[in-house]
């Protein structure tokens, strides 16, 4: 077993009998590609600190939930999720003009281009913005915990836990090692798309009056859609026509951009497709429904066994429209105009 691993050094039959130096070889070896600006900046010295970070999100993540499952929902100030949303917004919008600038002034060929490892100054703030982009996936953590302490645990599907997660450690892969060239053109369409997504969710955090005029959340996820499709396609054809970028990264990025592209597609398919309000649909709840003669709608059950009751702001009418009762009640059932109230 005299198969060397790359040009490390390291021989095959030589992790069996001193796996540790073996392992320090190999890590020092692929360090040996690292990109040296970036050796001294905020986590980019050590993988640990990004391990430690991402094994601690996805403690919270299964912890989190348990821990408030009988604990009150925290009430958060609506301007503190507007304010985050809006940063992260600003943020995006910031690095997307950056890269177009710095890509613009260094002539970028937007499909294939080697990453330059010089200290020119329009590199180095495209390496700078990478740095940021990937930082920004860390500050994106906050949208699982506001899930969390606001017992949303619904939002926190395996898309989400995954898609939060995984982004901060493959573009801290990323910055580390290809902090330029090809990558330029994945985060710049990625951050204007963030700026789409995260102003929708700015203006969603205002409230109802707001809320009413946000047609456009299905676009958003078709928008993400093309954008994974694009990345795999691109991805594919750099690695075909034989593109000098790092390759292993290309194989990197069209396998994680292709995992995004099924995820997301069954998303849209379980939120768009078979329902039209835009709720994961749920066949064998409907089916209980039907077999059971009764029909939901907005949390109210309303019973089809030949005689119906229908209420509208908290007064009861029969199928015939007469009145039945009109008494207000304490015990949770909400009404339309936000009241409570009990059918009788």
């Amino acid at each position: 077993m005299d198969t060397v691993i790359g040009h490390s050094g390291v021989r095959v039959g030589d992790i069996f009998t001193s796996p540790v130096k073996s392992t320090v070889d190999i890590y020092n070896w692929i360090f040996s590609y690292a990109d040296p600006r970036v050796d001294s900046w905020p986590l980019m010295g050590s993988p640990f600190p990004t391990v430690a970070i991402f094994a601690t999100y996805l403690l919270i993540t299964k912890y989190g939930p348990k821990y408030m499952k009988d604990r009150e929902p925290f009430n958060i100030n609506k301007w503190t999720l507007i304010m985050y949303n809006m940063g992260i917004t600003l943020l995006n919008g910031w690095m997307a003009l950056e890269l177009c600038w710095c890509a613009y002034k260094r002539g970028y060929n937007l499909v294939c281009q080697l990453v330059d490892v010089s200290d020119n100054e329009y590199e180095l703030r495209i390496a700078n913005v990478v740095w940021w982009y990937y930082i920004s996936k860390c500050m994106e953590f906050m949208d699982t915990f506001f899930f969390i302490l606001r017992k949303k645990d619904n939002q926190l599907s395996f898309l989400h836990i995954y898609h939060h997660s995984t982004m901060f450690c493959v573009w801290w892969a990323g910055t580390r090692f290809v902090p330029g060239g090809s990558v330029l053109s994945a985060v710049m369409v990625n951050c204007f798309v963030h700026v789409l997504m995260y102003s929708y969710y700015a203006l969603a955090a205002m409230g109802p009056h707001v809320q009413k005029y946000l047609w456009w959340k299905k676009y958003l996820t078709m928008i993400q859609l093309v954008q994974f499709a694009a990345g795999v396609t691109v991805g594919i054809h750099l690695i075909v026509s034989g593109c000098q970028f790092t390759r292993w990264m290309q194989y990197v990025f069209v396998c994680y951009a292709l995992s995004f592209l099924l995820l997301f597609s069954d998303f849209y398919k379980n939120a768009y497709m078979l329902r039209g309000d835009g709720r994961r649909p749920d066949s064998k709840k409907e089916q209980e429904k039907v077999a059971n003669g009764k029909q939901q709608a907005n949390g109210l059950a309303q019973k089809s066994n030949g005689y119906s009751k229908q209420q509208s702001n908290g007064i009861v009418y029969n199928k015939n429209g007469q009145q039945l009762t009109h008494r207000a009640t304490s015990n949770g059932n909400a009404c339309a105009n936000g009241y409570s109230a009990k059918i009788v």
